[in-house]
């Protein structure tokens, strides 16, 4: 990943909607889920979904496809860990690969959602 491409996928990802729209669909990964519910779900007018959407796609976070008269969107898991990828090799090139920051970190149980196996997908 070049660095114009990590900056563009933080910079879709650093607005609230667009953040919300992107982890609701991780939630639905693989398959996504309708504009229409995507919209319902987060109380958003279509017009400004559409917005975010594009600009999500544009950043290569989700991509489409249409079903009979629906779209549905779903995340491109891979553009995620290509990104934390990037920002870990980088982080870590001086510090001999501790990306540690010393601190006690306590993480709970990953639920057995796309969310749980977007962080599998990445530490492996």
């Amino acid at each position: 990943m070049q660095s114009k491409q990590a900056v563009n996928i933080l910079s879709a990802l650093a607005q609230e909607s667009r953040l919300a729209v992107y982890r609701l669909l991780i939630e639905h990964a693989p398959d996504g889920l309708a504009a229409s519910v995507i919209a319902q779900k987060l109380g958003l007018a279509n017009a400004t979904l559409s917005f975010h959407l594009k600009e999500l796609s544009h950043a290569g976070l989700v991509a489409s496809r249409q079903e009979g008269r629906f779209i549905y969107y779903s995340p491109v898991i891979t553009a995620m860990n290509d990104l934390i990828s990037y920002l870990t090799d980088h982080c870590c090139s001086q510090s001999d690969g501790n990306c540690t920051t010393g601190k006690t970190v306590t993480t709970r149980k990953p639920r057995a959602t796309a969310s749980a196996r977007l962080r599998a997908t990445v530490t492996q």
